[in-house]
C-alpha cells in the first residue's frame, strides 16, 4: 500500500477539479494497480484514495478556477 502524498498544480486537475487514481502523476502502472477512481481535490485542496491510500493535494499557494 502506497502512503505516499502527491504535489499538484492547478493544470493537473480535470475541469472539475479532480484526479484519477491510479495516476502517471504517482508514477503508478496502470496494469497493476487497483481500480480507477476520482477524486475531488479541488474542493478541500487535497483528496485520499480509498484504495491505496496515496493522498493527492494542491501545491502551497495553487488554486483550481472552476470553468463553465
Amino acid at each position: 500500500m502506497s502512503k505516499s502524498v502527491i504535489q499538484l498544480l492547478a493544470k493537473d486537475l480535470n475541469h472539475q477539479g479532480g484526479v484519477f487514481c491510479p495516476s502517471p502523476l504517482a508514477d503508478m502502472k496502470l496494469w497493476n494497480s487497483h481500480p480507477k477512481v476520482y477524486l475531488d481535490v479541488a474542493h478541500s485542496g487535497q483528496a485520499k484514495c480509498p484504495y491505496c491510500g496515496s493522498v493527492y493535494q494542491l501545491k502551497e499557494g495553487e488554486h483550481f478556477e472552476a470553468h463553465h
